[in-house]
């Protein structure tokens, strides 16, 4: 056991303290500490609900549908995926919240999937409420997870563990597979050999646009063929259904497992919830769930005399319900236990990978996509669970946000990928990008890649017309368009920046009559300012009539491509000052996500004092980008 590397591992659960208690503080003075009526205004919290429906899901999970009357009046936090509370304001009424995950929210109405077998007696009380809640779920299975790697002495888990962190190096079959597939590049299949050839630890390097799904899922299922369950995961609900949905259709048996409120309902047929339901065998388990839950209402009902006799039946009700709940329970665990094993491969979130459902699955192989975005706890929890691991990602792509700025600075936010990396551990760079137009790549290719990449001769020109300037930068320097905080959010926006923006797009569906056959992206840093832009095309008889266009932040766009991207920077201040867009990584995600054409709006005054976004404003005016905001303004 390496010293070095089990203090490092000691050290991270320390700061990993850190992180939850900051999560925590953050929201406790966000949210726990207000009134009712405050969390209510702040969007925090729906009272009074009515329910609208309940009943059962997929796995027998009780659902509710409740509408808020006074959505109007009131902001909203809710988001699906998140973690609330059902309670009841009644004094009357015990046991009154139960916890649960946010199917939809549309509107005035929301569908909840509760932590529960059981619907709550009050459902109908008129007093019921909805309150989003600190979920350390998360926090919990990493802890767990550091613990158990820290620990971990003559087993599996003790020797991946060195090869990963410490002075030990991966191991290779002495005979190569041989892997040939004619619709990969070299890189690409390079880099499958290498998962096939491994023994220990292999990692996938994919720049933006470079077919890093593409690898995975094609290393997926070579590796099918010698084993089964493969394990499949990434950090987001969305990367996770993205990658079912495309091993899926290499005609797999794939199994997405996690909270069905959390999964696209594009992908429901490949839950186990589904799957569950399609078997004879469900009908059965659902039927003496019901009677389990009867018996309970039957046993929790009031009654106003209450003797020997009436405590006896409540006991004998309760027997009952106890006994029917643990046969179901044992018919499910059965059940699932099947359709487990039959899977080729299982697809889950790196905390859903040791689940209920998967607590003691083992597996042969663990596929951990985007692993850059995901805290190194986070991708030690399906490491505990695998013979080998399979990491891929960008460093140079955005990394997991982090709280605590203390926590950070000590080294929190370097993710299990980048340290890999940086010791050389079996890393493959894929080199053969597919998205963008050359002079869109080669800024970021210079900067980040080391000039490794190079573009697909089917892309590598391509443009809107003929003639189009592929990237322009507009200048506002000198305009007076400041930004402008927004008191309530603390995010900030530029108003000016915004009029720019309509202007040349104005200039831009004028120049291209089948504007709308294009894809159109516009993304910004800042909340607040893609708001301000979503709320002014709205109100625009130009370019309401466009249904191409999506707006968002620029972290919510890791991920996407679009033929147009616009880049609305916000930031111009006197005193030069540019927040978190000192984070270069995320421009690099901003600026790889255009396929034809790039503009970026910003003050060159503001950014042009730090030296990322010098060296981008030099490559602009060498390829003759460069464009003043005085053009605009005629």
């Amino acid at each position: 056991m390496s010293e070095l590397v089990v203090n490092q591992l000691k050290n991270l659960a320390k700061l990993l303290e850190v992180e939850k208690t900051e999560d925590f503080t953050q929201y406790r003075d966000k949210i726990q500490a207000l009134s009712l009526d405050q969390k209510k205004k702040k969007g925090y919290c729906w009272y009074p609900v009515q329910v609208d429906k309940s009943g059962y899901t997929y796995g027998s999970r009780a659902f509710v549908i409740v509408h808020f009357h006074k959505y109007k009046k009131y902001k909203s936090q809710f988001r699906p995926g998140k973690i609330v509370s059902l309670f009841c304001n009644d004094a009357n009424v015990k046991h009154k919240d139960l916890t649960g995950v946010i199917h939809y929210v549309d509107r005035h109405k929301m569908k909840i999937i509760l932590n529960s077998t059981d619907l709550p007696l009050y459902i109908n009380s008129g007093l019921i409420g909805v309150e989003l809640l600190f979920d350390e779920s998360t926090y919990v299975e990493m802890e767990k997870a550091l613990e158990q790697v820290t620990y971990a002495k003559t087993d599996r888990l003790a020797e991946l563990r060195e090869i990963i962190l410490g002075k030990d190096e991966p191991r290779f079959s002495l005979e190569s597979a041989q892997y040939a597939n004619q619709n990969l590049n070299p890189s690409q299949n390079r880099a499958v050999n290498a998962i096939l050839d491994s023994y220990d630890l292999t990692v996938v390097h994919g720049p933006p646009g470079t077919g890093k799904t593409t690898t995975l899922v094609a290393a997926i299922k070579a590796l099918s063929e010698k084993e089964k369950p493969i394990l499949v995961c990434a950090p987001s609900n969305a990367a996770v259904d993205l990658l079912t949905e495309k091993i899926a259709e290499l005609d797999l048996h794939v199994l997405r497992v996690g909270n069905i409120s959390r999964i696209d309902e594009s992908i429901i047929q490949h839950t186990i919830e589904a799957k569950m339901s399609e078997n004879p065998e469900s009908a059965r388990i659902k039927k003496v769930r019901i009677e389990a839950a009867d018996y309970r209402r039957k046993a929790g009902k009031f009654k106003r005399s209450f003797g020997a006799a009436e405590r006896e039946e409540r006991k004998q009700l309760r027997i009952q319900a106890k006994e029917l709940t643990e046969w179901a329970s044992q018919l499910e665990e059965r059940l699932t236990e099947q359709i487990i094993l039959s899977s080729d491969v299982i697809t889950a979130t790196l905390v859903g990978s040791n689940g209920r459902m998967l607590k003691d699955i083992r597996f042969d192989t663990a596929i951990i996509d985007e692993a850059t975005q995901a805290l190194e706890p986070a991708n030690w929890i399906p490491i505990a669970k695998c013979k080998k691991v399979i990491l891929a990602g960008d460093p140079f792509q955005l990394s997991p946000t982090v709280k605590s700025f203390k926590a950070k600075k000590e080294g929190l936010g370097q993710t299990l990928i980048e340290k890999c990396i940086l010791k050389d551990k079996n890393v493959h760079l894929l080199d053969v990008q597919y998205r963008m137009n050359k002079v869109i790549m080669e800024f970021s290719n210079q900067y980040f890649y080391k000039g490794k990449l190079g573009a697909h001769p089917s892309i590598t020109d391509h443009k809107l017309f003929p003639d189009d300037q592929i990237i322009e930068y507009i200048d506002t320097a000198g305009t007076g368009f400041e930004e402008t905080l927004d008191s309530e959010t603390l995010s900030r926006y530029n108003k000016g920046e915004v009029d720019i923006l309509l202007e040349h797009m104005y200039q831009l569906t004028a120049a291209i009559p089948n504007f709308d056959a294009y894809s159109v992206g516009i993304v910004s840093p800042y909340k607040e300012q893609t708001r301000l832009i979503k709320r002014t095309i709205e109100e625009d008889e130009k370019l309401i009539a466009y249904n191409n266009i999506d707006i968002d932040t620029i972290d919510s766009f890791q991920g996407q491509e679009r033929d147009i991207v616009y880049i609305v920077l916000v930031r111009s201040n006197p005193k030069a000052e540019i927040g978190f867009l000192n984070d270069y990584r995320r421009m690099n995600v901003a600026m790889t996500r255009a396929r034809k054409k790039l503009i970026v709006i910003g003050d060159s005054a503001t950014i042009g004092n730090d030296e990322f976004y010098q060296s981008f404003l030099d490559y602009v005016d060498k390829i003759g980008g460069y464009r003043t905001a005085w053009e605009f303004m005629m």
